[in-house]
């Protein structure tokens, strides 16, 4: 128990302080979550937040070396699964890294990880049996292997999938090493309490700056690490009798709630006959966000689900009160098909409005706004007048944020407009999704953006939003490029003048 909790403290204490470094790494190589399409921030967010959880989870372990403990006796004394553990897990955060930076195709990134959930099975991470109630144990056979990476591939899409609010996955993630550690220091086992407990140190660490408002997001560098990590340590955490008879019945419990929305994502893109890989906005954190819920909530009622997974898991894991645990997660299934039915309902609702011409409230401020203000902006002699134009621009159609961003993710603090006294969150009481319309702003620099942030009644930007905010970004473009023409001229015949 003590080198457990040391290598908690430990973990978390890496976390906390490689994770800001990460950050500005982050911003460097360009790895950055702009807003718009099925994102939530309304910010540029910089990714790879995956190297400061992994980094932090193998430093205990890599502190074990100087310890003659039993524990460390009892860490060292399989060198497959420790080298199982980390060739796998550094194939999949590398490979998030490289998705976070440049981006990989779907396919590629599914033959990889089933590569990991291979070496995995090779270093005796092995579904060999299972333990079912009522049947016993159920020999795979030949069928070890691919169950096996069926297991790593579909926990590492999980938690990948889930991963769509602020400190959501991470959270979810963290109940779940819970779990395993309850389980583990049930069964004795010692090694798994020590992977448990430095895993959910570095994930507390990584939420501090992850949890809404989020400063960094960990990517699938870190999704897809996490993913293996909790399907390698849960096929260890529940064995029953030896090494390779698994009661799956628990770790799937533990980790319900992504399980259960990736199949519902499977499920609705087949019956919508799209890509199974294919992204969209039809997850339970989406549609908890189309209910009306703000984002903090939608998380904190996804942290409230994912407590009723981890005690009914731990429930099974004692082995006399499976039926407790399998109604307990019984119930948490139907409360998510309750919220998920209806967000639908609420997007049923949104497509009743658009068929009927309904215009969002912000359209309407818009379409008295931008036709008086394309003038200003036209005749504006100066930048500091077209700063004044475009906040007050802002404040009459209540934005709740307008941000220029310079190529690298940096915000330009001269063309940022907040409401006076109220800072953006997504807490806010105000009905609606906050959503954000992103727009090149030429003349402001090299791949310089501009996003506008406004709360949506509909919880989407609509078309019309979009066209009146593009005039005015036109007309602010060409302001800046005339503008730098005439300090180009000036410089050149050796004095100032004026913007005509």
């Amino acid at each position: 128990m003590i080198s457990a909790v040391s290598a908690f403290a430990v973990a978390m204490l890496v976390a906390i302080a490689l994770t800001p470094l990460v950050r500005r790494f982050a911003l460097a190589v360009g790895a950055v979550d702009t807003p718009g399409g099925r994102r939530v921030n309304a910010s540029a967010i910089p990714r790879l937040g995956g190297i400061a959880i992994a980094a932090a989870f193998f430093v205990p372990l890599l502190c074990m070396f100087a310890f003659e403990t039993q524990v460390a006796h009892a860490f060292f004394t399989h060198p497959m699964h420790i080298l199982g553990l980390t060739l796998g897990g550094l194939l999949v955060c590398g490979l998030g890294v490289f998705d976070d930076v440049s981006g990989v195709r779907a396919w590629h990134k599914l033959w990889v990880q089933a590569a990991a959930g291979g070496i995995a099975y090779l270093c005796g991470y092995r579904l060999d049996a299972i333990a079912l109630p009522f049947v016993g144990n159920l020999d795979m056979g030949i069928f070890g292997l691919p169950v096996t990476v069926l297991w790593v591939v579909t926990i590492i899409n999980a938690i990948n999938l889930i991963d769509g609010l602020d400190g959501l996955a991470g959270g979810i993630a963290f109940f779940a090493c819970i779990t395993n550690f309850v389980v583990a220091a049930i069964n004795g086992d010692p090694v798994v309490m020590l992977l448990s407990a430095s895993l959910g140190g570095a994930l507390l660490g990584f939420l501090l700056y992850n949890f809404n408002p989020a400063s960094i997001f960990m990517g699938d560098s870190g999704s897809m690490f996490l993913g293996f990590v909790l399907a390698t340590t849960s096929i260890l955490g529940n064995s029953v009798k030896s090494s390779t008879t698994v009661a799956i019945l628990a770790p799937l419990i533990a980790l319900g709630l992504p399980i259960i929305d990736t199949l519902f994502a499977m499920v609705r893109r087949f019956l919508e006959r799209r890509p199974i890989f294919a992204a969209d906005r039809g997850h339970i954190h989406h549609r908890l966000l189309a209910m009306g819920l703000t984002h903090r909530r939608a998380v904190l009622l996804l942290y409230g689900c994912s407590i009723t997974f981890t005690a009914s898991a731990i429930i099974v894991s004692i082995g006399r009160n499976w039926q407790v645990g399998t109604a307990l997660a019984v119930l948490s299934f139907m409360i998510i098909g309750v919220m998920r039915a209806m967000g639908n309902l609420q997007v049923a609702v949104r497509r009743w409005r658009r068929n009927e011409r309904i215009r969002p409230l912000v359209v309407e401020r818009m379409r008295t706004a931008v036709p008086a203000v394309l003038p200003r902006l036209s005749a504006a002699r100066e930048l500091r007048d077209l700063q004044a134009i475009v906040a007050d621009f802002a404040e009459r159609i209540e934005l709740t944020c307008v941000e220029l961003c310079t190529g690298d993710g940096s915000v330009v603090d001269a063309f940022t407009w907040q409401p006076a006294g109220k800072p953006v969150s997504t807490d806010a009481e105000p009905e609606g999704e906050i959503v954000c319309a992103s727009y090149p702003l030429v003349g402001a620099g090299e791949a310089a953006t501009v996003h506008f942030s406004w709360r949506a009644e509909q919880n989407e930007i609509v078309p019309e939003a979009e066209i009146l905010l593009q005039l005015i970004v036109d007309v602010w473009s060409q302001r800046l490029q005339r503008a730098a023409e005439a300090r180009r001229a000036a410089s050149s015949t050796g004095h100032l003048r004026p913007v005509s």
